[in-house]
């Protein structure tokens, strides 16, 4: 029986845990009806590393940004360095970019800056934001509804575990959760709680792999196959088959990520 498709909408196949075994990864990743998945850059220098990986391989796509934890030793992006990266025909997503004060509270106002220029990005290119939250939310909220006021844009909370007030402040945005191999997790039932509360709508699913593998891997090296365990708790919250959750899930990514949508219908 032929597993039905899903995407990975966040992973990081340039990372060295996955050095000499992308091909059997992403075959992996096909056999468990992973048949798209997008790999994120999260330092702009390594942006070339990451495009070869897309180009490479059908049905992987890429995003860029700096990642808040590195915003204060990166150089600053700018708009038009984002702009012009988005003209390739794989690059699908703005980021990661975003707040976190969980380690890296000192660069606050450095990745307030950073995040404020990744979202001109996205309203100029009409390209999603991919969004890293912790420990952030009371300014996460504030500069997301203010930038969306001057000029509305898509966007990902990826491997969303924040609080149900930031959820619903993005959900009221129109903004889209994502759900990660965290919700699979027996302690992360208050994080269950929030994904079904959210409309099915707005639910996208992904590995962050390496990272965060679901149960049963937990502690071990993730990889976008994955991605099916998480989904098999996703169905179960909406109280849907495997196939239903798996069709709504990928139709949302088509919707948020349109660029990867219409690249994958021309394929």
């Amino acid at each position: 029986m032929t597993p039905p498709e899903i995407v990975d909408s966040h992973c990081h196949l340039d990372f060295p845990d996955f050095e000499g075994e992308l091909p059997r990864i992403i075959d992996s990743a096909r056999a468990a009806g992973v048949r798209r998945m997008v790999t994120i850059c999260t330092r702009l220098r390594h942006e070339p590393r990451v495009r070869a990986i897309a180009e490479a391989h059908e049905g992987v796509f890429y995003a860029a940004g700096t990642h808040p934890m590195s915003a204060a030793e990166e150089p600053m992006a700018t708009v038009d360095e984002l702009v012009a990266l988005a003209q390739h025909p794989k690059f699908v997503g703005i980021g990661e970019t975003g707040l976190d004060y969980h380690y890296t509270a000192d660069s606050a106002e450095v990745q307030k800056v950073s995040l404020r220029v990744h979202i001109e990005a996205a309203q100029e290119t009409g390209l999603p934001l991919i969004i890293h939250a912790r420990a952030a939310d009371d300014d996460m909220a504030r500069i997301l509804t203010e930038g969306y006021r001057t000029k509305p844009y898509s966007c990902v909370m990826h491997c969303f575990s924040s609080s149900a007030e930031l959820g619903r402040a993005a959900l009221d945005l129109g903004f889209y959760l994502s759900m990660s191999g965290i919700a699979t997790f027996p302690k992360s039932q208050e994080l269950r709680d929030i994904f079904a509360a959210a409309p099915l709508d707005r639910i996208l699913l992904e590995t962050d792999s390496p990272y965060l593998a679901p149960v049963p891997f937990r502690g071990k090296r993730n990889e976008p196959a994955y991605t099916a365990y998480t989904a098999k708790t996703g169905a179960a919250l909406f109280n849907l088959t495997a196939e239903e959750f798996a069709a709504a899930t990928t139709a949302n990514f088509d919707r948020l990520f349109s660029k990867a949508a219409t690249q994958h219908g021309a394929a």
